[in-house]
């Protein structure tokens, strides 16, 4: 009988072992846990992404109940003594890279088709509460942030940094790799002016908007050819400069546009973009809703409101745990040309994560039993009728 993959198996085999394995030897993930490799850690945590489990035990007893799987993944049966050691010792940077190597499949298409780049760089708090003492806290929570670069048009998230709460984000925003041509869309948080003078002089623009008290003097008005946009109307477009005679002056070119959104709030903009139009810069910047999106969902349907390990490693392997299943979700969907929505597809994984079916047909009933065929009629048949 031919072999056919579970669901689950399916969605590993973005992981290409060989880079995996080389990440693990990089890092030295072994040297401590030899009886519990880098890949059974790996399977487990994703496991535990799908399976939404709540606890140790929880996950010990779910995945050994499923043991006739564990071969095809190249797995093994789980301790739960043994999993929270190697979430307390295993290197974080196993996981980290492992993620970059997945999330990269999904750059790839993007540079492969050509598109724009755009980006959009924000963060989201992770609270921990108070059963992590060791944590840190920013003023309003005690926790970490998930600091993310997001291509909307590829659906390819691409982690920063895991900090803690108080690290402030302009910050971990100079560590992002500048690309020529690109547009890098981010709130307030991120007002760094080196890092801006960067931006422009890497050939890249920005979009952001200036804190309250930046001091700005209007040079240039620019004409507004067309003030509607997709929910907001343009009211001033200017080329301005800063007013302030100390260092914080750019030498960069910078444009400010006011823009007065339809539910009545008025905002401004400030970018280095002096070719786009003025409704086209607001169409950018309200197009970072898009990384508030992939926040909300991240946190809706991954594990990283509850976690299996309260030290700081455990919880840095969880986390990365659930962003390398989000990006195996995406790839699957996009090389099996999955045309479900992608809510609708990951709750059908979960529900059918160890069924042995083509995950391309995930929503599609078992096919008949050929070895029971169904009864055929024969039409040069003589029936009979009783009255």
């Amino acid at each position: 009988m031919r072999f056919s993959p579970s669901i689950f198996a399916q969605l590993l085999e973005a992981i290409d072992r060989r880079s995996f394995q080389a990440i693990v030897d990089r890092h030295a993930g072994d040297a401590y846990d030899k009886s519990f490799s880098s890949w059974d850690h790996l399977v487990a945590l994703i496991y535990a992404q799908f399976s939404a489990v709540a606890s140790l035990r929880a996950l010990e007893a779910g995945w050994n109940a499923n043991a006739q799987h564990h071969y095809h993944l190249g797995s093994d049966r789980l301790l739960r003594s043994t999993l929270s050691d190697a979430n307390r010792r295993r290197p974080v940077a196993v996981f980290a890279e492992t993620f970059s190597l997945v999330a990269g499949k999904l750059d790839r298409k993007r540079r492969r088709e050509g598109k724009e780049m755009l980006q959009l760089i924000d963060s989201t708090p992770i609270p921990l509460g108070k059963l992590c003492d060791w944590a840190k806290s920013n003023g309003r929570i005690r926790g970490m942030k998930l600091h993310v670069v997001y291509d909307p048009k590829a659906d390819c998230p691409r982690i920063l940094d895991i900090t803690d709460a108080n690290v402030n984000d302009a910050q971990i925003g100079r560590t992002v790799t500048i690309e020529d041509g690109a547009t890098y869309v981010f709130d307030k948080g991120y007002c760094h002016y080196g890092w801006w003078t960067a931006i422009a002089k890497a050939g890249a623009t920005f979009v952001t908007r200036p804190k309250s008290n930046m001091g700005l003097a209007s040079v240039a008005e620019r004409p507004v050819a067309q003030a509607r946009g997709d929910g907001f109307l343009i009211l001033e477009d200017c080329e301005v400069r800063f007013a302030s005679k100390g260092d914080s002056k750019l030498a960069i070119p910078l444009r400010r546009l006011h823009l007065k959104r339809d539910q009545g709030e008025t905002i401004t903009l400030l970018t280095n973009d002096l070719d786009r139009s003025a409704v086209e810069i607001g169409q950018l910047y309200k197009g970072r809703w898009q990384i508030e999106l992939l926040f909300r969902w991240i946190k809706q349907h991954l594990k990283i409101r509850k976690f299996l390990g309260y030290n700081d490693n455990a919880i840095r392997l969880q986390i990365f745990a659930a962003m390398i299943a989000y990006a195996l979700l995406r790839i699957a969907a996009r090389i099996r040309h999955i045309t479900l929505p992608i809510l609708r597809f990951t709750d059908l994984v979960i529900q059918c994560l160890f069924q042995r079916k083509s995950i391309a047909a995930i929503d599609k009933p078992p096919p008949v039993n050929p070895s029971r065929p169904k009864p055929t009629t024969n039409q040069n048949q003589m029936a009979f009728f009783y009255a």
